[in-house]
């Protein structure tokens, strides 16, 4: 069974039901934004699925469970991109997130003809630490001050997989 497919338009609702249900639990990680709520209206969650990135639903059984999104695709030099990835809390701790990071991957690796996929965690975002140690990711560094987070500059780990690892 697919562990991530394609998301569409008509995965809104479904994406939309996750993000409102588990909403505290994914604030403490949200970026700041000028419109924190379209993260959690359909309308603004069919927006982001259908940006023209590449964006995957995480799958449970068949049902969506979470999404998972490679972003920020550079060519040239380069060759890379961001993944990012949330799960439904009341599905955590049962390697879904692992297993859509690694697919993701596999995903960037192959179909988009990438040299390196790399994501960024809040210094106490442990368990996303583990999703990417798992997924076979390396830790390279550290952000300081890197992304604007309930309105303060918050540290992020810097974590980098290359296609041969």
């Amino acid at each position: 069974m697919a562990v991530i497919r394609a998301a569409t338009a008509a995965d809104a609702e479904a994406v939309t039901a996750i993000r409102v249900v588990n909403r505290q639990y994914f604030e403490p990680w949200e970026l700041s934004s000028d419109d924190p709520e379209r993260w959690y209206t359909v309308d603004g969650v069919r927006a982001w699925l259908t940006d023209g990135r590449e964006r995957f639903v995480i799958l449970d059984s068949g049902a969506v469970a979470g999404l998972v999104s490679i972003t920020g695709v550079e060519r040239d030099a380069f060759q890379s991109a961001m993944v990012s990835y949330f799960v439904d809390a009341a599905r955590t701790g049962r390697g879904l997130a692992t297993a859509a990071v690694e697919a993701a991957a596999e995903f960037a690796f192959g179909e988009l003809a990438l040299h390196r996929l790399e994501a960024g965690t809040a210094t106490a975002n442990i368990a996303s630490q583990r999703v990417l140690e798992k997924a076979h990711f390396t830790k390279v560094g550290l952000l300081r001050r890197h992304l604007r987070i309930g309105g303060e500059w918050v540290d992020h780990f810097l974590w980098e997989r290359l296609e041969t690892d």
